[in-house]
């Protein structure tokens, strides 16, 4: 059960294109949104339909996988572990944030092709 500490499995669409960055460090950076979609009765029996939004980091090989292959509107599954952050803003306002760090992407649905399936890729 050691193997399940802080691991995020989503299946979901890209909500922009991967914005990507290269550092003064020489690593590559990803960042982009998910939307996972899940559905549940109201008290009246009607069926709602949710999304949620997570935030998603992926780091060098893996980064510059999303460039090549991931935009806006692609269906993937990922794996990664949830990481939080705090920041000031340049008001001064202590910041949250909610990251998950992807480990592995896999393309199953292009946003050109829904119905080609791309490669997987781990970090």
């Amino acid at each position: 059960m050691s193997s399940l500490r802080n691991r995020v499995q989503l299946i979901g669409n890209l909500g922009q294109d991967p914005e990507v960055k290269k550092l003064e460090s020489g690593k590559t950076v990803s960042h982009f949104t998910l939307a996972t979609d899940d559905s549940y009765k109201n008290t009246d029996g009607q069926k709602v339909n949710e999304a949620t939004w997570h935030n998603i980091v992926a780091w060098n090989g893996l980064a510059e996988y999303t460039a090549k292959y991931l935009k806006k509107g692609c269906q993937v599954i990922l794996e990664g572990r949830l990481t939080y952050r705090s920041y000031e803003d340049k008001k001064g306002v202590t910041k949250n944030v909610t990251e998950i760090v992807a480990a592995d992407i896999s393309l199953l649905k292009s946003a050109k092709d829904p119905s080609k399936v791309e490669q997987e890729v781990s970090a």
